[in-house]
């Protein structure tokens, strides 16, 4: 097994074995008293972890430990405790990604700096039991084997380095089949033709507005009318132009998209030296530019999708094949967030390349970015589920699991998603992955899945087997979630996941309409005598999410019940109420307020999602039928890849 972080301290340089001196020396092991054995320094090493954990275990693992040390150690400084009413100024962009999905932790409110030291000392704690765990394992091999695990693994990562090196053979000939379902005629019902032009008028005005005044950058920060930057996408530009592709498509702005067309040509740049995070640049990029691909057939975007799958491949360059969660596009250099739990990559992030990576392989004629994906199935696979649930956190360099801490929201989310949308894509046949979602779905329901004292369903937070009452907004995409996957649901269960769907969906209703603003907060727990509503003021802001809306488009699509249009066009009323400024639509601090404090950013996916799921609930069923369609995470579109009949026919050159 690869032992991690701990064999380099006794590595040598110069390749003399792992006897090596601390101090660098070119012999094999040093002649005098200070010298030791390499047994001799793992035995230290565990007297020193010993000491350790019994002057701080107790504090560790005392309940409630971040006020139990607040109070005692830190002696209850004030800068630790949490603002009263703390408001960001004007234009202030604060990114959390702890507290976010792992897609989207652009716009948060800055952290509970009482939440944030109880984070820091569980990870402190979790990852010196990793620690002490490797140590252990280590003691009981060899040196000889130590150090051939050592070689295996570089001799991996160099083999796939030079494999993805080798010169890309270009792109195959296509025969560009028309798509499925894409006519956009009027709907039959006089209200919803209604609804649906309004709701395409609000993609017009979030458009215009960021062509005038945020034309080639990422996105648009309506209130200062000008152009905001993630550091997400490193120094690429267009996010909002790649991400509103489709919807401009479907929504038949025929001019603005050969306008997005026409940037893209001419623009659209991935030869730049910049870390990016290869989770957002895969769902939004490449998924969007796949999608126009396949609604249009233009081949511009597929010849962009791949030329960007290519300088992803980097990414997967580690012991075990687990990406990085951030990657240098020019240099090929990957690496971690710094606060995911000792370096770990996380489970949305890497499991939500699934769908974009084997379409990559369907276009482009190259296994490569299937064989990636398919690999990390393997990874997971080998290991042990804590009680059948899926940390958010994974080394990848050990392979191992970090921090149990499991979530269906931030960190956890899009994973499981895309089990279901795998077996789905493939047009059934990827029973694997349909296993691993019914499996994961199970063990979320035993452990997860909680009734309120007033019946609201919710999904709480599992860390270490203690949960914590929270559901985040962005846990509300799980209610459209269960009723798409409740027709390959186990026998005699397909109406309880359909049920199960209405039931999030009934809840996360509960937390919009529970705000003044009618739009719900970031997060909402159920303690302290509260259901469904925000009682920290970091978990209070709204940033033009899509996770509720697009739950309404799935039960809207399975049931036709009738609410789920009423309340998709409460929302939209909230929208134009609450985020509907001159220069376009921006976020929320506080729904709860009775006058709009506003954050300044119209995120890219608020075209991408949030729009095109409400417009698809005005619309009927025959606008990209389910049957045909699959969405990623993002809200792209990608067709299933039937056995029958490819929707693509490859020719080679």
């Amino acid at each position: 097994m690869p032992v991690g972080g701990l064999l380099p301290l006794f590595g040598s340089p110069a390749g003399g074995g792992l006897g090596g001196g601390l101090g660098g020396g070119g012999g094999r092991k040093g002649s005098g008293p200070a010298a030791f054995r390499l047994t001799e320094k793992f035995v230290l090493l565990l007297v020193f972890s010993a000491f350790i954990t019994l002057c701080f275990g107790a504090i560790f693992f005392l309940p409630d430990s971040s006020k139990l040390l607040s109070g005692v150690l830190f002696h209850s400084s004030p800068a630790l405790q949490p603002a009263a009413d703390h408001k960001l100024g004007p234009g202030a962009r604060v990114e959390d990604p702890a507290e976010g999905r792992a897609r989207r932790r652009e716009e948060g409110a800055p952290r509970d700096p009482a939440a944030a030291l109880e984070d820091n000392l569980a990870r402190i704690r979790e990852n010196h039991e990793r620690a002490l765990r490797e140590a252990k394992e280590t003691l009981q091999k060899l040196p000889e084997e130590i150090q051939r695990d050592i070689l295996l693994e570089k001799e991996k990562v160099a083999q796939d380095q030079l494999r993805d090196k080798e010169p890309f053979r270009g792109l195959p000939q296509v025969n560009f089949v028309p798509p499925i379902g894409v006519e956009s005629r009027e709907p039959a019902d006089a209200d919803a033709r209604e609804k649906r032009a309004k709701i395409k008028e609000m993609m017009q005005h979030a458009w215009n507005n960021y062509k005038g005044y945020a034309w080639g950058l990422n996105e648009l920060k309506p209130i200062s009318k000008e152009g905001h930057s993630s550091s997400l996408f490193g120094n690429i530009k267009g996010a909002t132009i790649v991400d509103a592709l489709d919807t401009l498509f479907i929504m038949e702005m025929k001019n603005e998209f050969q306008e997005a067309k026409s940037w893209i040509e001419e623009n659209l740049d991935f030869n730049v030296n910049a870390e990016i995070s290869v989770f957002e640049v895969n769902i939004r990029f490449v998924g969007g530019l796949l999608s126009a691909y396949y609604l249009s057939g233009e081949e511009i975007f597929r010849k962009k999708a791949v030329e960007l799958g290519i300088k992803l491949l980097p990414a997967f360059h580690t012991p075990s094949g687990i990406p990085w969660a951030l990657l240098n596009i020019k240099s090929g250099i990957g690496r971690n967030w710094p606060w995911a739990s000792g370096g770990s990559s996380i489970l949305a992030e890497f499991g939500t390349l699934h769908l974009e990576f084997m379409h990559l392989s369907h276009l482009s004629g190259n296994p490569i970015f299937a064989e990636k994906v398919m690999n990390i199935r393997k990874v997971l696979n080998k290991l042990e589920k804590p009680e059948g649930l899926y940390p958010n956190y994974l080394n990848p360099s050990s392979g191992q699991w970090g921090q149990h801490h499991v979530s269906v929201g931030g960190l956890g989310d899009s994973f499981y998603e895309y089990l279901l949308k795998a077996w789905l894509m493939s047009d059934k046949t990827d029973l694997e992955a349909k296993k691993m979602y019914f499996d994961a779905v199970q063990a979320i329901e035993t452990h997860l899945i909680r009734k309120s004292s007033s019946g609201l369903t919710y999904i709480a937070e599992w860390k270490g087997g203690l949960l914590e009452h929270k559901m985040g907004h962005l846990t509300c995409f799980a209610g459209g979630m269960f009723a798409l996957g409740a027709d390959g649901a186990p026998e005699g269960l397909a109406q309880h996941y359909l049920e199960l769907g209405a039931e999030i969906a009934g809840t996360c209703h509960e937390s919009y309409n529970r705000t003044f603003m009618k739009l719900g907060p970031e997060a909402f727990r159920f303690d302290g005598g509260v259901e469904a509503i925000a009682t920290r003021q970091n978990e209070k802001y709204y940033i033009l999410r899509p996770e509720v809306v697009e739950t309404y488009m799935y039960m809207w699509r399975l049931t036709h019940d009738p609410k789920y249009r009423k309340w998709a066009w409460e929302a939209v009323e909230a929208l134009e109420s609450h985020c509907r400024v001159n220069g376009g639509y921006s976020g929320l601090r506080d729904v709860y307020l009775h006058r709009e404090s506003y954050d300044d950013v119209q995120q890219s996916f608020f075209l991408a999602e949030t729009l095109k799921y409400l417009y698809l609930i005005f619309s009927d069923d025959d606008l990209l039928p389910l049957e045909h369609w699959i969405f990623n995470t993002e809200a792209h579109l990608l067709p299933i890849l039937h056995t029958d009949k490819k929707e693509v026919e490859i020719k080679e050159k």
